[in-house]
């Protein structure tokens, strides 16, 4: 299971309706999380590393389109706050 990170650029932020998502926010902590379902979000704001149970560590930070799989099971370690859009699909 492969968290993808991407760089959309403003079309393409329009394109998928982006900016109309719910926004999460969140302050620097650290806490586990399973994805029952495909999560897609874009980083508006923060810095985080989220670790797998393999150890794999991925980070991204503002500006960052990152698609989290089904069924991932992770920590994540947020080092600044964040606030993002997010969209379970």
């Amino acid at each position: 299971m492969e968290i993808r990170i991407e760089k959309l650029n403003q079309e393409e932020v329009n394109k998928r309706g982006i900016t109309s998502w719910p926004i999460w926010e969140k302050e620097v902590s650290r806490f586990d999380w399973h994805y029952d379902t495909t999560e897609e979000c874009l980083l508006l704001e923060g810095k985080v590393n989220v670790e797998t149970k393999d150890g794999k560590i991925v980070s991204f930070a503002k500006g960052d389109f990152v698609t989290f799989p089904k069924g991932l099971s992770c920590v994540w370690d947020i080092k600044e706050p964040v606030r993002k859009h997010y969209n379970f699909k």
